[in-house]
């Protein structure tokens, strides 16, 4: 990987900074490579737009503004509309499946998760961001499933640890369940810029 450019979208209140929090925590402690990452929402405390982006490298990272992502997570319709056409061609499209209905590109990888529904069913909505990335995780490769577990369990609320590590399963797993390895492969490799 040189360089990585991610873009994940939701309304406030999603966990979409945090998100991006936990994954550049993953890539430059766990995984000893560099990010940065830059944060936007909207003047609400929720509800509004909230965007962050993130330029992953294994050099430093000289320059912390994406152009055109290599992965785009979309957590709400909003996001997704405001920012789908920046994607790379050949770039990876991550979804909230029961929130976002992307218009698919022949050639683009394409992964939908329930992340909402699956939280749900862990008892509590709000770690969906969780299920998330758990998912991302699964997709992309970028990282390991344990740096991004430890990053996981390293940057949640003390007490929310059990619960955040099951929300991180039940995306992996439902990654696993749904895709299997031969896509994963594909869209790592589109991540990845290869």
């Amino acid at each position: 990987m040189s360089r990585t450019e991610i873009r994940i979208t939701g309304f406030g209140g999603q966990g979409v900074v945090l998100s991006g929090y936990i994954i550049g925590r993953a890539c430059a402690i766990q995984a000893g490579k560099h990010a940065t990452m830059i944060q936007s929402f909207g003047p609400e405390a929720r509800g509004s737009a909230c965007s962050t982006m993130l330029a992953v490298s294994d050099t430093e990272v000289l320059y912390p503004y994406i152009g055109r992502p290599d992965v785009f997570v979309a957590m709400s319709t909003e996001g997704y509309d405001k920012y789908a056409d920046e994607l790379k061609d050949d770039g990876t499209l991550i979804y909230e499946q029961n929130l976002v209905h992307p218009t698919l590109k022949e050639g683009q990888p394409s992964f939908g998760v329930p992340s909402t529904r699956l939280a749900e069913q862990l008892g509590r909505a709000i770690v969906q961001n969780i299920v998330m990335l758990g998912f991302v995780a699964a997709v992309t490769k970028m990282v390991t499933h344990a740096e991004m577990r430890g990053a996981v369990e390293a940057s949640v609320p003390p007490g929310t640890e059990a619960l955040n590590l099951a929300a991180f399963d039940a995306g992996w797993d439902y990654y696993e369940q749904e895709y299997g390895d031969k896509k994963g492969e594909a869209a790592a490799a589109a991540s990845s810029g290869a």
